[in-house]
């Protein structure tokens, strides 16, 4: 995974340099191995996958905006975007959505992103409307969003190829409008 990381810093700094790829096994890119068991009828020690995550260089949590890697024994999916961010964060978001319409309409219509990634994800989303939003405004179902993060699925055969490093960055060059996008919200440079 180091040596993953380290391959993919001159990518990622072709994309943005905002973002931070660093290998090192802790402190740096990489996930943990071990799974937070506190509040989990799951006991198992260990996690049976391994990610990482190149994170905003000012974000100093999960909730910046990132790309993210996750290898599994049946599945390889990589994006960025912003994963459950924090209620302010999320607000920034939706207010963004609510007062640049045709921006985010734009975001969401790149041919080179939609080819990619199809759309954002849809899990993680309210049932109901956000106390504060219009429950007729015509792009609701994106402001109920709580995660806004495109994932593009990828074989195993694929990622074990000699050109998965570039199939990446790729990738997430490919998410750039999102994420120029969720960069102008939290009031950072892309």
């Amino acid at each position: 995974m180091s040596q993953f990381i380290e391959a993919m810093r001159p990518r990622l700094a072709k994309i943005s340099k905002n973002f931070v790829a660093d290998p090192r096994p802790n402190g740096g890119s990489m996930f943990r191995i071990y799974r937070d068991v506190r509040f989990s009828k799951d006991k198992r020690p260990y996690k049976e996958n391994a990610g990482c995550q190149f994170r905003y260089a000012g974000g100093k949590d999960i909730h910046a905006p990132s790309y993210y890697i996750h290898f599994a024994v049946n599945e390889v999916f990589y994006g960025g975007g912003m994963y459950m961010p924090d209620p302010p964060s999320l607000g920034k978001i939706r207010d963004a959505i609510v007062a640049s319409p045709v921006k985010w309409k734009a975001v969401k219509a790149d041919k080179i992103f939609v080819k990619q990634f199809g759309a954002l994800g849809t899990d993680h989303t309210l049932a109901r409307p956000p106390r504060g939003y219009d429950p007729a405004h015509p792009l609701i179902e994106d402001i109920k969003k709580k995660s806004f993060f495109a994932i593009h699925e990828s074989g195993v055969t694929a990622a074990q190829s000699a050109s998965f490093v570039d199939d990446v960055a790729q990738t997430f060059k490919a998410a750039t409008p999102l994420m120029k996008f969720l960069c102008e919200t939290q009031g950072v440079k892309f």
